[in-house]
């Protein structure tokens, strides 16, 4: 399995190549060359396994053996994935819990940052660590350990996942740039009172696209990569994608297993609430590799860019029929999802593209469906807005979009406590309340699998309005009380890429003084 950029930058690149770079060189991408077909048997040989296994034949799938061995995979899968209070703490890692009748909640937040970014950075992090120090193994006696620095923007719960992913590992340093006063406070906290002398937090002036931006920034310029020897944690990144197909194939098998379902005589459709495209998109794969389903719900709040393309075919960053706000970005109680531009959905463009490429060569359909998504984001970064009218048929074939407000979701909040007793964060609310406008125009029956991406302590402020009698103390103590680490960057958005790079020059002579 080799991995090509989005944007057609040549030459087929190995996974231990796309994990650690994470960027593609023209600032695309990186997507397998192929998508795999499952075995041909595989509904009743995985229908039993674990959590652990069914991760392990996935990404067996995509991944080369020459790249990562199979029992490599296995240990670090196992490692990852162990069931304990500090790590995982439930034993089916991804639980799904039933609401009503065709009503399930797939549960991403039993993790030990309390996100469903957990899933995916944990494991991540431990495949940055394995593929570092086997290259170091490689090296002379003598010769320096090649060091590794990663980069990551976060609207909240990537920030803190990657930390606790990458805290205290050898040679591996993390820098983390997170919106000053848009991710909640158990968030911050999550992340800046993290002290291992490899983490490093930097409160961003701006919003997460802002951060964003740097990010692919620092990526994309070659000398500062090459000095420090750049990566990146956000969905930009394959692994992370990769992963979380496997909670999809996990969904499936809970019900399969469901004496209350019949999977026969019913389709499934997962909802899921999404700002950055990186969840939902895992989805769409594991359709494509043949997992049934019906049309992927897209679920998203007031920064809509999504669910607009969804209704009229334009990606645009800023709605101009909205009041205009202060970097493009509305600040909302579902703060994971107030991003303006949704990085992964670049993907699936690449898809849309080469179906509608007119050439009959494999191979040229494929450089057309490169040079079209180029295109396209070069009009998007340019003008901030681009027409995709003529892929829209297409998109529709396998998703819906909605958009949630925040007095809708404060209310969907309530009345599932209300009604159900279950407590669901606001962006799971989100989802929630997209589905039943889903439900609307679905055939009958359909089973509806709400993916919940966080737990409800962690948006307390948000919960607290709809009920009052919540306490996020339950979960986390003294966590908000607790010595922190964090460097304020303040500047222009021309200033800020400097200012970040001077920080990781600074931390980099200081490790090597």
């Amino acid at each position: 399995m080799k991995y090509f950029s989005t944007r057609g930058h040549p030459g087929d690149r190995s996974f231990e190549d796309v994990v650690l770079a994470g960027l593609a060189p023209d600032s695309g991408l990186y997507i397998p060359h192929d998508i795999p077909a499952l075995p041909e048997n595989w509904k009743t040989a995985w229908a039993n396994l674990s959590y652990q296994q069914i991760a392990i034949n996935i990404i067996a799938l995509f991944v080369s053996s020459d790249d990562l061995p199979l029992h490599d995979l296995e240990a670090l899968v196992n490692r990852t994935y162990s069931i304990g209070p500090s790590s995982f703490r439930e034993e089916s890692v991804t639980p799904l819990v039933h609401l009503d009748k065709n009503t399930y909640i797939l549960e991403l937040f039993h993790g030990p940052t309390y996100a469903f970014k957990d899933l995916a950075l944990q494991l991540v992090g431990n495949l940055f660590e394995y593929f570092l120090n086997r290259r170091n193994a490689r090296k002379v006696p003598g010769e320096a350990p090649e060091k590794f620095t990663v980069v990551g923007a976060t609207s909240g719960d990537t920030g803190s996942a990657a930390i606790y992913g990458l805290r205290n590992k050898a040679n591996i340093s993390v820098f983390i740039l997170f919106p000053k006063g848009r991710v909640s406070p158990i968030q911050e906290a999550q992340m800046t009172t993290v002290l291992d002398e490899n983490v490093h937090n930097l409160s961003v002036s701006g919003t997460f696209d802002n951060c964003q931006d740097i990010l692919k920034s620092l990526l994309a310029d070659r000398q500062f990569n090459d000095k420090h020897n750049l990566g990146a944690v956000n969905s930009i990144n394959w692994a992370r994608i990769l992963v979380q197909i496997v909670y999809y194939f996990s969904a499936y098998f809970q019900l399969l297993n469901n004496p209350r379902v019949d999977l026969d005589h019913a389709e499934i459709q997962f909802v899921v609430p999404t700002g950055n495209f990186g969840d939902i998109l895992a989805g769409y794969y594991a359709k494509r590799m043949g997992l049934p389903m019906g049309k992927l719900g897209v679920a998203t709040n007031s920064n809509d860019i999504l669910s607009r393309f969804w209704k009229h075919g334009t990606y645009e960053k800023v709605d101009p029929t909205a009041d205009a706000v202060a970097g493009g970005v509305h600040a909302t109680v579902s703060p994971a999802m107030d991003i303006a531009v949704s990085s992964n959905f670049e993907r699936l463009l690449w898809y849309l593209a080469y179906e509608r490429a007119e050439q009959s060569d494999d191979g040229e359909k494929r450089a057309a469906a490169c040079q079209q998504v180029s295109q396209w984001m070069t009009v998007v970064k340019n003008k901030g807005a681009v027409d995709l009218s003529t892929v829209l048929e297409g998109a529709r074939r396998n998703f819906v979009a909605d958009k949630v407000n925040d007095e809708q979701t404060i209310a969907t909040i309530k009345k599932y406590n209300e009604s159900y007793s279950y407590l669901a964060d606001p962006h799971t609310a989100v989802g929630l309340h997209a589905a039943e406008a889903f439900a609307k125009s679905n055939s009958e029956p359909t089973i509806q699998v709400i993916l919940s991406t966080a737990h409800p302590a962690k948006f307390a402020e948000a919960v607290q309005r709809a009920q009052s009698t919540f306490d996020p103390e339950t979960v986390f103590g003294d966590l908000l009380s607790r010595e922190r680490r964090v460097e304020a960057i303040e500047g222009t958005e021309e200033e800020l890429v400097g200012l970040v790079k001077k920080v990781i020059d600074r931390v980099a002579s200081e490790q090597s003084s």
